[in-house]
């Protein structure tokens, strides 16, 4: 229980900030009166006093962050999170159980795609606003926006920065401290927002519907005011910015800081992360609309590049936005599909899965060792960016990866065990833990996780979570040695 202290003044503070955020949700429901307002005035409560009450508890504890407070902070920090984030949805929509309100939570949070709720398009605008809302703050995470935006450099910024921040080489930094660092990725991720929320409305969608869609397109979240999606709106135009914005999302934040302060892209020229991520979506694009094409799934290769552009590059980048139920395409395309979102989203962006880094490191280490079969005495280190990688970050690599596939087997079984079929078992588990939200047949985009049993949904829920959280920062928790004095 010692190990808590040091972390629950935060917690108490995490959830007076998060109370903040209801005010534009409540100011959407005033407007509109849509009748949720009193459900974020509750929650505003809820959060604020509850969140007092700890930090007023607890502050004589506060002190200087260790690593292993940090990891704690982020898993309590999120789980929490989501609990007080479930209540305006709970006082707001009928029936809804604590379950599903939570997996909704999660979802936000984790910037998943997947929902149980359906009636999209009759539910108060304000309640698909606060959905969205969850998705933008768990974009880049709500703890770095926390670093931001509260005086936390005192209390281990850097900690939380290193848990929460994703991919294998933690430490890079763009600025010299945390504070400053994580103000710069707020600051790309607010501008980059307004652009899109522009472009949207520009594009023929109204102010609500782009405030929603910018919130969960820059989040890579998936969530819509509509139960078809991007669908719902039929516009090449609307289409056209989501790519644009998904795509930008996909990419390392770093990388878009780095090209916006020199005012050039050679930063993207220059990140071997950012390259690979174009041409391998680029190269499916072609590939997916050449084979819908093929097998006359659409009536010319215009239409089939269109459907193909924007589902292939939704699932890749972790959106898990649709336009059309891509489940019913012939096979092999939407399992491609699902192959490239557990690895194309780039470290520090707002996607989920393995990230491409990994992915290059773990494909340049599986070359240099083939190197080495046919010459033994070859040295021949593996290199991004020109820049060796150390023998202790491959070893991270390979550990995580094999993690992940553990994680991953362990998940489908047991959605296999409790009823699932296979295929559904699995794309479900992958789904969730790449934070892409939909996957085939029962819970694919025709669809949703709505008619899985209460057992299958937290099973998913907690499968988000850590996929979110990159597996070990929770897995560790339930080590005996990280709660040893």
């Amino acid at each position: 229980m010692n190990s808590l202290l040091p972390v629950a003044p935060l917690l108490g503070l995490i959830a007076m900030v998060m109370s903040l955020w209801h005010l534009v949700p409540l100011a959407v429901s005033i407007g509109l009166a849509d009748g949720a307002a009193h459900a974020f005035a509750q929650s505003m409560a809820i959060n604020s006093a509850a969140g007092y009450v700890l930090w007023l508890a607890t502050r004589r504890f506060r002190q200087d962050l260790k690593p292993r407070d940090g990891i704690t902070l982020v898993v309590f920090a999120w789980v929490g999170g989501a609990a007080f984030a479930t209540v305006p949805l709970l006082l707001s929509i009928p029936g809804l159980s604590f379950t599903d309100a939570y997996f909704e939570s999660v979802a936000g949070l984790t910037a998943s795609g997947g929902t149980v709720l359906t009636g999209l398009d009759r539910l108060p605008p304000s309640i698909n606003v606060w959905r969205a809302e969850l998705q933008w703050l768990g974009g880049l995470g709500i703890l770095v926006l926390a670093v931001a935006i509260l005086p936390l450099l005192g209390l281990g910024g850097r900690q939380i920065y290193r848990a929460e921040m994703p991919g294998p080489m933690k430490d890079a930094r763009m600025t010299p401290r945390i504070k400053e660092t994580a103000k710069a990725l707020w600051t790309v991720y607010v501008v980059l927002t307004a652009l899109c929320l522009l472009a949207y409305w520009a594009a023929g969608m109204g102010w609500i519907d782009a405030l929603v869609h910018a919130f969960t397109t820059m989040g890579l979240g998936g969530f819509s005011s509509h139960d078809a999606s991007i669908g719902y709106f039929e516009s090449p135009a609307i289409e056209a910015v989501a790519i644009v914005f998904m795509l930008v999302a996909g990419i390392n934040f770093a990388t878009h800081f780095i090209a916006w302060r020199g005012r050039s892209i050679a930063a993207y020229r220059k990140d071997p992360e950012a390259t690979t991520y174009l041409f391998l979506l680029s190269a499916s694009v072609l590939l997916i609309g050449g084979y819908l094409w093929a097998h006359e799934v659409y009536p010319d290769l215009a239409t089939s590049i269109r459907y193909a552009a924007f589902n292939t590059i939704s699932i890749a980048t972790t959106t898990g936005y649709s336009t059309t139920d891509y489940g019913i395409w012939p096979s092999f395309a939407p399992l491609w599909l699902l192959f490239l979102g557990t690895f194309a989203a780039c470290s520090g962006s707002t996607g989920g899965g393995i990230r491409m880094i990994r992915a290059i490191v773990l494909y340049r280490q599986i070359y240099r060792d083939m190197v080495r079969m046919l010459h033994p005495n070859a040295i021949t280190p593996v290199k991004v960016a020109g820049q060796v990688i150390p023998g202790r970050t491959i070893f991270g690599v390979l550990a995580f990866f094999f993690a992940w596939v553990a994680t991953l087997v362990v998940a489908s079984l047991l959605l296999a065990g409790s009823g699932l079929p296979p295929l559904t078992a699995l794309s479900a588990a992958v789904a969730s833990l790449c934070n892409i939200g939909p996957g085939l047949h029962e819970v694919g985009p025709a669809a949703n996780f709505a008619n899985l049993s209460d057992a299958q949904i937290w099973i998913c829920t907690a499968t988000m979570l850590l996929g979110r959280l990159e597996i070990f920062t929770v897995l560790i928790l339930f080590t005996p040695a990280y709660w040893r004095t």
